[in-house]
């Protein structure tokens, strides 16, 4: 079709003026026809052609488009509109010619109209722009529709004199589609490759999201303890370790749910615009409000009914509820929080600075302000005096109220292992528990040393107590302990150690005073029965040396005396008066102390006390904030931690002489020796009335032995403070006390409270799922977005929607959706994002039919023009198949 004459190919329109005459082109051909607005002029006459009436024109601009011509529309097309039929109803109907088409009978010189762009009438319906049907109809309907107050005249153009007159439309009637509905020409692009910015960003994201979540279900399941690196006088304080955890985990959800939300717009964006996918639903459109508005899924719970069975709806349901619990998820099971941690095997070390029960190191170790400088012959002495004074009554007293309360209760027992445990203190905050082991049936001892017509009862105890070098260790820095302090006082630990234990072994018989008369002094020949200045005994009043084993006892075999045990029996000053208590604590070469007691009848008791390291108990100490608690831990076959198989070579039971020095200042700190002057001290008078009246144990008293071993508790934890964590003096014997403290190993095992992760309740296990969900969805958003190469249009994100729903054509498959929005059915209808390549115009278009707008009439075919790039992309882009997602 070629051109008309007058104009070139895309030349532009001519301006449109005043006149009543359509923008066109002029030429010999053409007739022009023009009528006053408010009738016919005077002096020229209406001349009217056979059967026709002239027509009125307003005398009025042309209120048609005006805007830029498109460069492809057709040679010679103008976007005119003709003449704009005012008043019709009183036009007689034509006389000839078809009574659909209102024409003027054919002439040369009538004035061409140009095709029409199409009319926004149409005879059926459509769910998008109407195309334009035959203009008379137009015509007559305006016509038939027009008022009586219509103006006479308006101003009307004809191509030929069988054209169709056309009627111009103003604002306020419909209007071309140009002027209707303005169609809009994308200028961005479609699809954007990996170099540009949005979607490194989103890569970033992506990886930031998925290296994260990664390293935080790594961490939920490893569980790392933190130890040093968390404390409150350290670097980094619980409170910063808390406020970083969250803030990590908050930055871990906020990328996912930008990643994710993401990965739905990419997702269903690509299926609208796949010609032969199933496109997008409404419901589906929602997928983004589940993720960033959790609570629609309440409020808006039609979408979930219809899209939370589909692959996509679930994941997305998942997804949605992954992101709401994320953090609470990162603070069960990430979150560094107070735990207790497994048990560790370790090799723990102490400082070793004398041998056990080293007197004057323990005297030089007191704290008193009385110095040596002031008091250089007892300073030390008194003090120490005082200490195992305060810590001996202390001791005892708790285990006095033990026993009250176990007669109250009726629980006592003449059986040893269920009477009361020995007890005591350390440091003033640490409780001690001993034990009593090697334990026998004193019956059945009492009968064997029994003399005919005498009764003897025999009393046989020996009380294990905790290594107190332990306490030490636990706070050496090289062992890397964290202690309460640490923690805010939140922080303790358990500690079981495989070291020797010390023990007190307290052997006490009822004898006859007959039985006494070889070893008390007033019996002896020469003495005349008395025994005067004694405040220096035994200094001075002749008693042989050793190694005389003096005369021989009734209980040799009982206690051990004589040269086949080589030990020589004690031999006190005098015999006790009736709750009273004497001593012999200056033996030569011994290392046993004895004390005689006289009860209120009458009858005595001679105690011989002794200690030794056992190989058969281990040392458990648990420390805490409010304090501590150290037992020995004995008579436990399945107690690997038994020094004795730590150490299997080590002899048990070998007496330390050393002790006895330490010994003999306790019992005269608690003056047991006060009945060499008839003192009647009221510790003395308590003893005695412990002295079994029969061959067995009383089962609501403890014995004479039980309440002596608990009073000599407290030197055995002075004895073991920083002295080997062996069985034996591993160092010069020509030395007891080392210069400079040395470190020593010992196996141990250790639990502590300290931060780590993990959770602290069984139940919280289930936030496992939701710290997996998160790192398997970021991962594959990132192998979807590493494997898509760039990204297309979010045609989900709101703003874009919006863009697209807007220059879209209506559709009644949303009728009555426009007020509360879509409902049902309205919710799973299919939505497919199309182009106009004629306008490169992206308009969405519910289901997969043809296009809803009508093109332009084809281009002329002797133009060639380009495929522009954004139809290309549209090309490539809906042409794919569609996948599951």
């Amino acid at each position: 079709m070629s051109a008309p004459a007058g104009r070139s190919i895309g030349s532009p329109p001519l301006p449109q003026g005043n006149s009543n005459l359509s923008d066109y082109t002029v030429d010999s051909s053409t007739t022009f026809v023009d009528t006053p607005a408010n009738g016919p002029t005077p002096g020229s006459p209406v001349h009217h052609r056979s059967g026709y009436r002239r027509v009125p024109s307003f005398n009025q601009q042309d209120t048609a488009y005006h805007g830029p011509e498109d460069p492809r529309q057709r040679s010679g097309s103008i976007q005119g509109h003709g003449l704009g039929i005012k008043n019709l109803k009183s036009l007689p109907s034509p006389s000839q010619g078809d009574s659909s088409d209102f024409g003027t009978p054919a002439s040369n010189n009538a004035l061409l109209s140009p095709p029409f762009a199409p009319s926004p009438f149409t005879s059926q319906p459509q769910p998008s722009y109407r195309q334009f049907e035959d203009p008379t109809r137009e015509v007559r309907d305006a016509w038939q529709n027009s008022g009586p107050g219509s103006e006479p005249y308006q101003p009307f153009a004809a191509d030929s004199e069988t054209e169709s007159l056309r009627k111009t439309t103003h604002a306020s009637t419909v209007q071309p589609f140009e002027q209707q509905e303005p169609w809009c020409k994308t200028k961005q692009k479609l699809h954007h490759g990996k170099g540009n910015w949005l979607a490194i960003s989103i890569l970033v994201l992506s990886v930031y999201s998925t290296l994260l979540s990664g390293l935080w279900l790594g961490t939920a399941i490893a569980k790392p303890r933190f130890g040093q690196r968390i404390t409150n006088t350290g670097k980094f304080p619980p409170a910063t370790a808390s406020l970083v955890s969250a803030a990590i985990a908050k930055s871990i959800e906020l990328s996912f749910v930008t990643v994710f939300v993401t990965f739905l717009g990419q997702v269903l964006s690509r299926r609208a615009l796949v010609k032969k996918s199933k496109g997008i639903t409404i419901a589906e459109m929602s997928f983004r409000s589940w993720i960033m508005q959790p609570g629609t899924l309440i409020t808006h719970w039609e979408t979930v009914k219809y899209a939370a069975l589909t692959f996509l709806g679930v994941v997305s349901l998942l997804c949605a509820v992954t992101a709401m619990f994320y953090t609470t998820a990162s603070d069960a099971l990430v979150a560094p929080k107070l735990k207790m941690g497994p048990l560790e095997h370790r090799v723990l070390y102490g400082r070793v600075a004398t041998d056990f029960a080293s007197n004057p190191y323990i005297k030089k170790q007191c704290k008193t302000p009385i110095s040596v400088d002031v008091d250089p012959d007892f300073s030390g002495s008194t003090c120490v005096a005082i200490q195992h004074n305060g810590q001996a009554y202390h001791n005892y007293m708790q285990y006095l109220s033990n026993w009250t309360s176990s007669i109250a209760k009726g629980t006592g027992s003449d059986d040893l292992s269920q009477r009361p445990i020995p007890l005591g203190i350390l440091h003033q905050n640490t409780t001690i528990e001993g034990s009593w082991i090697h334990m026998e049936n004193m019956t059945e001892t009492s009968q064997k040393y029994s003399s005919d017509g005498y009764k003897r009862m025999v009393m046989n105890v020996t009380m294990a107590m905790p290594h107190a070098g332990v306490f030490a260790a636990t706070r050496e820095p090289i062992n890397n302990i964290l202690q309460p302090q640490d923690l805010a006082g939140l922080g303790e630990y358990h500690v079981q150690a495989s070291v020797p234990s010390p023990v007190t072994n307290v052997l006490c018989a009822t004898m006859q005073q007959e039985e006494l008369a070889p070893m008390v002094y007033t019996n002896w020949p020469g003495s005349n029965g008395t025994a005067s200045n004694l405040t220096g005994w035994p200094a001075g009043f002749g008693i042989p040396l050793w190694p005389s084993y003096l005369n021989s006892t009734p209980v040799d075999d009982l206690f051990g005396f004589g040269e086949k045990y080589d030990r020589r029996h004690p031999v006190f000053s005098k015999y006790p008066i009736a709750y009273n208590t004497v001593l012999n604590h200056s033996g030569w070469f011994t290392d046993s102390i004895y004390l005689l007691a006289t009860s209120a009848t009458g009858d005595y008791a001679m105690c011989a006390m002794k200690a030794s390291l056992t190989t058969n108990c281990s040392t458990r100490y648990h420390a805490s904030l409010s304090g501590g608690s150290m037992s020995a831990h004995c008579k436990d076959d399945k107690d690997n931690l038994a020094y004795g198989k730590s150490y299997v070579n080590a002899t048990d039971g070998v007496v330390k002489k050393n002790w006895a020095a330490v010994a003999t200042e306790w019992a005269m700190a608690l003056s047991l020796n006060a009945g060499i002057s008839d003192g009647a001290a009221s510790n003395a008078r308590l003893l005695s009335q412990l002295i079994p009246t029969s061959q067995a144990l009383d089962p609501s008293l403890p014995s004479i032995a039980e309440a002596l071993a608990v009073l000599s508790g407290s030197t055995l934890l002075l004895s073991s403070m920083d002295t080997p964590f062996i069985h034996f003096w591993n160092y010069s014997e020509t030395i007891s006390t080392l210069t400079e403290p040395q470190h020593q190993g010992f196996q141990a095992t250790l639990r502590t409270r300290d931060y780590a992760c993990g959770g602290t309740q069984q139940w919280q296990g289930i936030f496992y799922v939701v710290l997996f969900l998160t790192f398997a969805t970021n991962l594959f958003c990132l192998v979807y977005f590493l494997v898509r190469h760039g990204l297309v249009t979010d045609f989900i994100e709101p703003q874009n929607l919006f863009s697209l729903s807007l220059n879209s054509p209506p559709s009644h498959a949303l009728n009555g959706a426009c007020g509360g929005g879509p409902e049902g059915e309205q919710l799973i209808m299919n939505w497919h994002v199309k182009l106009d390549e004629e306008r490169e115009h992206f308009y969405i278009q519910n289901g997969a039919g043809p296009p809803a707008i009508t093109h332009r009439p084809p281009r002329p075919l002797d133009i060639e023009l380009d495929t522009s790039p954004v139809v290309n992309t549209y090309t490539k882009l809906s042409s794919r198949h569609s996948s599951i997602l």
